[in-house]
């Protein structure tokens, strides 16, 4: 039936926008560009997210991308130092990982975990 998840859908006030700060921001390749989206891969992942303009939300409880990285402490460095807002990098009992935050302030998190 459900074989994989296609893509991560975003909604974004500026789409043009939005796809230049994910591709300077966060190193993101734009793949695919039509009318109102955008699709950007992640790294080696098979599953892109999309951006499409939209109406955005002001809830911080939607659903949201969880990146990975294998060098955690770099990656959260090189993000506050492009100026994207972070939040503080934690630690539970099975991984690490922090929260950031997007032009629209969708919410993204990025951990590592052994």
């Amino acid at each position: 039936m459900l074989e994989r998840i296609d893509t991560f859908c975003l909604k974004v006030r500026d789409v043009e926008r939005a796809s230049e700060w994910y591709q300077e921001k966060l190193g993101l390749k734009e793949t695919f560009r039509d009318d109102g989206y955008r699709i950007l891969s992640v790294g080696d992942s098979s599953v892109p997210i999309t951006i499409e303009e939209g109406e955005t939300s002001e809830s911080h409880h939607q659903s949201y991308p969880i990146f990975f990285t294998s060098a955690i402490d770099e990656t959260y460095e090189t993000l506050k130092n492009r100026g994207v807002e972070v939040g503080e990098l934690q630690r539970d009992e099975v991984n690490r990982f922090f929260d950031l935050y997007d032009l629209d302030e969708n919410r993204l998190q990025v951990c590592f975990w052994e």
